[in-house]
């Protein structure tokens, strides 16, 4: 029987409200799928420079953000873990990760950003599209108004 694409996700979260916007979204089909997801949360370093915040207030947000993965995966009964990886490139670090992890697939909702922000900032939800060497799989945001 060949693997679902849900059957091992990786799903990238940046704090509480996107884990909880992402988690509504896509808990419910690797649900259907019979599939498991895996959090990630990536405390980006600075690389020589000073970081923005200290490595014990990034765990703690990360883990504001695991709770609300927990609590959709519970809701679902979806096997669900969570991991905090470090990297000065967060798109990196999640590609490595999904490897690390032989995920099925890495699963993700588009934030809701300026577009000027995307333009300034470089765009992480193109760029691991991009440069996946699995796939990944993009579910629009619940409610998105463009």
């Amino acid at each position: 029987m060949a693997e679902s694409l849900l059957s091992r996700v990786v799903v990238p979260v940046a704090g509480p409200d996107d884990a909880a916007a992402t988690c509504e979204v896509a808990v419910p089909h690797v649900a259907a799928a019979g599939g498991s997801l895996t959090a990630v949360y990536v405390v980006e370093k600075a690389g020589g420079a000073i970081d923005k915040a200290s490595v014990e207030q990034r765990e703690e947000f990360a883990e504001e953000a695991f709770e609300a993965v927990r609590s959709a995966c519970n809701g679902a009964d979806v096997d669900c873990s969570t991991e905090i990886v470090f990297g000065t490139d967060v798109v990196d670090a999640i590609l490595d990760f999904g490897r690390d992890t032989d995920a099925s697939a890495i699963v993700f909702s588009p934030r809701r950003g300026s577009r000027w922000l995307d333009l300034l900032s470089g765009n992480l939800s193109a760029k691991l599209v991009k440069q996946a060497d699995r796939p990944v799989i993009v579910f629009p945001s619940d409610g998105e108004e463009e």
